[in-house]
């Protein structure tokens, strides 16, 4: 089918490959400017200017997930009403450039949420895919995909049912940085992270438990020092998120989880699960999203070329 040029594009930074006939990864680059860092209608100028050179992949057929597809990047390409079959996905790509070097952009999925209204992913869909491709067992699962925007979601075989988003990681950034929580610490502290965890109770009056990271400090109750707080603070969000996760998103009560993402964060919610009791496998986000990537462009384009 030939090579084409994958690229997993969302608020933060950009990712790209170039993938081979038989899929083997050719080149690959990492990009800082995530859409979040665009201004309006960058996105196809740095894509031509900045990443297709990088990759010597100026005539190579494209396809792209993530933020890309929303209303801050290349084109607000129209999400799928969830149930979705994953494994039909490719066939609903959007195409936003024809021509020789054509680009096609995956749409992202929507579905209820815990509200009224209703709750939304882009570029997890193309994980769950990669990942789904990797996996013998069918029936229904149960994913929780850590990152800036978490998302827990139940498939039924392979079919995307619903999704829930918890912005535990977006709310550890404003918190961190812009509050009277601000730490400039790395999370490293695990006896401090088990203390958050801990203090996260079953997740409810989070508001009232966040403040425990600065009177712990200002009481000197151990582990107290300022540089654990980071520690402290991300325990408390994560077992937070992990405690109520479960009912919000229809788990059941000793449903298994599959833990779906960069492997440093997972190990920690790897923590939270274990703290609850709950079973889990964890597995690389990198490698899914370009499996992902890759099937999802031999079912559509590729299958045509």
């Amino acid at each position: 089918m030939g090579a084409f040029l994958a690229c997993d594009w969302g608020g933060t930074n950009l990712r790209a490959w170039v993938v081979g006939d038989a899929g083997e990864v050719l080149d690959r680059r990492d990009f800082p400017f995530g859409i979040s860092r665009l201004r309006p209608g960058e996105a196809p100028e740095r894509f031509d200017v900045d990443v297709r050179p990088a990759l010597a992949a100026q005539d190579l057929p494209a396809i792209l997930c993530g933020m890309v597809g929303s209303n801050l990047g290349w084109r607000a390409v129209p999400y799928l009403d969830c149930p979705v079959d994953l494994a039909a996905l490719g066939h609903s790509l959007y195409r936003v450039r024809d021509g020789d070097a054509p680009v096609w952009i995956v749409p992202g999925l929507r579905g209820p949420g815990p509200t009224a209204a209703p709750d939304f992913m882009r570029g997890e869909e193309t994980q769950i895919a990669g990942w789904l491709g990797t996996q013998t067992r069918r029936g229904r699962q149960a994913l929780c995909l850590p990152g800036t925007h978490a998302k827990w979601v139940v498939l039924d075989d392979q079919s995307l049912t619903r999704v829930t988003t918890f912005m535990t990681g977006e709310l550890y950034a404003v918190l961190s940085r812009h509050s009277v929580l601000r730490t400039e610490a790395l999370v490293d502290d695990e006896a401090a992270f088990d203390a958050g965890l801990a203090a996260a109770g079953d997740g409810g009056g989070l508001a009232a438990r966040l403040f425990s990271t600065r009177s712990r400090v200002v009481a000197a109750i151990s582990p107290a020092p300022a540089e654990s707080s980071a520690s402290y603070l991300s325990g408390l969000l994560i077992g937070a998120e992990v405690a109520a996760a479960p009912a919000l998103a229809g788990l059941d009560p000793d449903e298994p989880v599959v833990l779906l993402g960069d492997p440093g964060l997972c190990r920690w919610y790897a923590r939270a699960l274990s703290r609850t009791g709950r079973a889990f496998e964890s597995f690389d986000g990198d490698q899914a999203v370009l499996a992902g990537l890759t099937t999802l462009y031999r079912a559509g384009p590729g299958r045509q070329a």
